[in-house]
């Protein structure tokens, strides 16, 4: 059991200047593990050594199946089998390496949640919902979209990089992103930048982070219209999922504070009651004329949502929103796995396909090199993470140790959910995989066209039929699944495809779909209004340089102008992608995966700058692995996507051959049938051209900044830190999913206090 302490924890002021400050209220029980009690629980046993060894070997079997089999088929569940054991030994050894030489947290400081607490943005959470809070927040589209598109390339290219890049990549980011913006008082990635790279690089971060976020917000937003588009039982069913996290939110606020187990059965008997009246009110007259929507409405509706969600106070909406999602959504995956492992599907879908090395793919145009790394972004490495882990997350940190099981632990779950939007990608058939995500420029958005295009690309082993489509459709609860582009609908068809063989058979393949509809969109939505709130921090910071009463967070003046034109632009953008005639997922997510990667590396460049201040020389190789492997492989994707002389994919390329048809009097060319279509390519084109070319100049100057800044660190042996102050912290919480049994022990210490010594009110249990 720990004992109360008033000195500093040993072994913990290495890289915390004031930690010998650190002098605790010695009424209150130890706010930190004894480093004794620490050491002694990760001690290792025979016990210990068996598990590792099996999970090991378990890996390395389902591995070996996953790169070698060159059969006619695959089993899937090698997929389960390689990516958990891998995530487990990443977790354990690769991240808690990273806590011991990169990090080293200190329990004893208190997080901005607790010395800035406000009630609105900074509220101190208990870590279990935070981490619902921030896994619904991070897992956006971007695991379902992109891998659903890779999966033209075979299965094993998007395996690898899923898993590996995760590990290696994607949990660093996202773990040192949120650790250092908690120790700078949840300062956004921008303004760390501005800090940390000088007026030059930060200016630049924080215009490329500014302009990447409109991006990354409005394709999030597409995948929601493309799924809900004329789908009235989705419409319904997603659109109650607002009310009930209100209700959630002022449940658990005025009505039953702290019990959160409770409200959870309760919303999760509400979702369920969502779906199961969606498909009935959808089979209504009134139902279906109401709630059957066309996309441009949807995408006006997601707009007004975005604005409001983003002003309400993180308590009503946001948090019991996100989690509720996280019961959803983990509940989802964990059950897709196991019925993975118990139905055990066989993969017809090549481990490299025909398109893996060729430019002119139906779904998504480009070669594996560089393209796969930038069309797979969340679930491997993803920048759009470091603006939630430097926005809402690292102002609601309980304790420091808890950012790895955050960061690190709920990047990994994110993975899984790629890896399994990947496998219910190919457990489909090819030919109905084909007609679904090519765009209906290329279908002509029927049955007859689909079939007719499919079967035109050469595909070994498929002959798509007419009845394939409208027997799935029917199935299903759809009136087509033709050119339903953007993931979503692939993912639903896929688990309900998986799921019917478990539960329920033909019949429940409409319930199963539709449920996995509002899964998916929780999933998107929870990252649209966190994405907005984020963004409109990041501009609030960013006018603050120049007009301070902006960065008063509290200022509703500036929360709703900033929060208006953040809006305005990611709404642009949408409507933008929504009327694309090429099909807005097609053309618009090459340009979302790419500034994406360069956020992700402007965010590692930042992490590589302030690693270097604290004077870890020796460690950082661990930052610059992943940040050369993105610089290089997105810039090399940038400069491809603007100089490509291939139509299908150089936007400058497209974007002249159709100005130049439309000077000839052409009428059609290409995917564009009617001038007006040609026009809108034109007008697309040259957004995400001028896009394109702004994003990678900004991201080389702030990688250029940030190298600048390593080696003048590295020069004077470290420097000073713009990390806050440190404050001495008044509470505790365990730093993992499950307390161990010295944290146990000291958890009870704390609830023996009284309420108001122990500053429950604080805590959002």
């Amino acid at each position: 059991m720990s004992e109360k302490s008033t000195g500093p924890l040993p072994g913990q002021s290495g890289n915390d200047p004031d930690s010998d400050l650190l002098v605790q209220d010695p009424n209150l029980p130890p706010v930190a593990l004894d480093p004794a009690a620490d050491a002694e629980q990760h001690k290792w046993t025979p016990t210990k050594i068996v598990v590792w060894v099996a999970i090991a070997l378990l890996g390395g079997v389902s591995w070996s199946m996953l790169a070698f089999s060159r059969g006619e088929t695959i089993n899937a569940i090698w997929f389960v089998f390689a990516s958990v054991c891998t995530y487990f030994i990443g977790f354990r050894f690769y991240s808690k390496f990273i806590e011991n030489k990169l990090t080293r947290p200190n329990d004893r400081r208190a997080t901005p949640a607790e010395y800035k607490a406000d009630g609105k943005d900074y509220v101190v959470t208990d870590r279990r919902v935070l981490y619902g809070h921030h896994f619904a927040a991070i897992a956006g589209a971007g695991p379902l979209v992109g891998p659903i598109l890779a999966a033209q390339m075979g299965y094993l290219p998007g395996t690898l990089w899923i898993i590996v890049g995760v590990v290696l990549a994607g949990a660093v980011q996202d773990y040192l992103v949120l650790f250092f913006s908690m120790r700078r008082g949840g300062r956004s990635l921008g303004q760390m930048a501005r800090e940390e790279l000088g007026r030059v690089g930060g200016t630049a971060a924080l215009i490329a982070t500014l302009a990447i976020m409109i991006i990354i917000v409005a394709i999030l937003a597409l995948v929601v219209v493309n799924a809900l588009g004329e789908s009235p039982w989705g419409v319904f069913s997603v659109t109650m999922t607002i009310p009930i996290a209100l209700f959630m939110g002022i449940y658990l606020r005025f009505l039953r504070p702290g019990k959160v187990s409770e409200v959870s059965i309760i919303g999760f008997a509400l979702l369920i009651a969502a779906i199961i009246g969606g498909g009935a009110i959808a089979d209504t007259g009134w139902g279906a004329a109401i709630f059957t929507l066309d996309r441009t409405t949807i995408a006006w509706g997601i707009i007004i949502y975005g604005f409001i969600a983003a002003v309400l106070p993180v308590w009503l909406l946001l948090a019991p929103r996100d989690y509720l999602s996280t019961f959803m959504k983990i509940g989802t995956i964990l059950m897709l796995a196991l019925a993975i492992v118990l139905v055990r599907p066989e993969i017809t879908v090549p481990a490299f396909s025909e398109f893996a090395s060729r430019s002119d793919g139906p779904v998504v145009p480009g070669s594996l090199f560089p393209f796969l790394f930038v069309t797979i972004a969340c679930g491997a490495l993803s920048g759009f993470h470091a603006l939630i882990a430097s926005g809402t997350t690292p102002k609601m940190l309980q304790k420091e140790k808890q950012s790895r099981f955050i960061g690190y632990g709920g990047m990994l779950m994110e993975s899984f959910v790629a890896i399994m939007a990947l496998v219910a990608a190919i457990s489909i058939d090819r030919g109905i995989y084909f007609a679904m995500n090519s765009s209906a420029a290329a279908t002509g958005g029927t049955v007859e066209g689909a079939v007719a295009f499919v079967n035109s690309l050469g595909l070994a082993n498929v002959n798509l039929t007419p009845d394939m489509l409208t027997e799935l459709a029917r199935n299903v609860g759809e009136e087509s699944i033709v050119s339903r582009t953007g993931g979503a609908p692939t993912l639903a068809v896929g688990l309900s495809h998986i799921m019917q063989g478990l539960i329920g058979g033909v019949a429940m393949m409409g319930f199963w779909y539709h449920f996995a509809i509002m899964f998916e969109a929780l999933f998107i939505l929870t990252a649209v209004d966190a994405g907005t709130r984020v963004a409109r921090f990041m501009l609030q910071d960013t006018i603050g340089n120049v007009l301070p009463k902006f960065k008063n967070m509290s200022w509703r003046p500036g929360v709703w102008i900033c929060t208006a034109i953040m809006v305005a632009g990611w709404g642009y953008i949408l409507i933008l992608g929504v009327t694309d005639p090429l099909g807005g997922i097609n053309t618009f997510f090459p340009l979302f995966g790419i500034a994406n990667q360069l956020l992700a590396a402007i965010a590692l460049a930042v992490c590589l700058a302030i690693a270097a201040k604290r004077g870890a020389f020796k460690y950082l190789w661990i930052i610059a692995l992943p940040l050369a492997f993105a610089s290089v492989i997105t810039i090399w994707a940038s400069i491809l996507k603007i100089f490509s002389p291939d139509i299908k994919v150089g936007y400058w390329a497209n974007n002249i051959a159709n100005r130049e048809a439309l000077a000839a009097g052409q009428t059609s060319l290409g995917n564009a049938k009617s001038v007006e279509e040609m026009e809108a390519v034109v007008r697309n084109t040259a957004v995400q051209g001028t896009l394109s070319i702004i994003f990678v100049v900004l991201t080389i100057i702030v990688i250029g900044a940030a190298l600048i800044a390593t080696f003048r660190s590295w020069r004077l042996g470290g420097e000073p830190s713009h990390e806050d102050p440190a404050v001495v912290s008044a509470t505790y919480g365990p730093a993992g999913l499950f307390a161990s049994r010295p944290e146990k022990e000291l958890e009870k210490q704390w609830n023996a206090l009284p309420a108001a010594t122990r500053r429950e009110h604080d805590v959002e249990r």
